[in-house]
């Protein structure tokens, strides 16, 4: 008869290297980017893994106009583009890890 805990051993292996690769993700997380853009490029804003905007840029020329509510709006559909992408990679990232396995909670 097989030992019964043989292959729990084995499954708590299997768990405790894919929680290491799991926290290695998360500390690439902030080194790893995303871009969005609005406006026909006039606002481009960068996000990284870790849902943080680390990046915004505005075309000179979109201040110039005075049209404060375009900018408003522009700068917002660029940063939740840039985070969607960010979150679709590290979506993506995290498969890789568990599997294709659906975790709740991540990502």
């Amino acid at each position: 008869m097989k030992n019964p805990f043989g292959n729990m051993a084995n499954i708590m292996k299997q768990a405790q290297a894919m929680q290491q690769q799991m926290a290695k993700l998360q500390e690439e997380a902030a080194t790893k980017t995303a871009t969005g853009s609005a406006g026909g490029g006039m606002v481009t804003v960068t996000a990284n893994g870790a849902m943080q905007l680390v990046g915004i840029s505005i075309d000179p020329e979109a201040v110039k106009g005075g049209d404060v509510d375009m900018l408003q709006d522009a700068v917002m559909a660029a940063s939740n583009e840039a985070l969607r992408k960010a979150r679709d990679m590290m979506a993506e990232q995290m498969k890789a890890v568990t599997g294709g396995m659906n975790v709740p909670g991540l990502f």
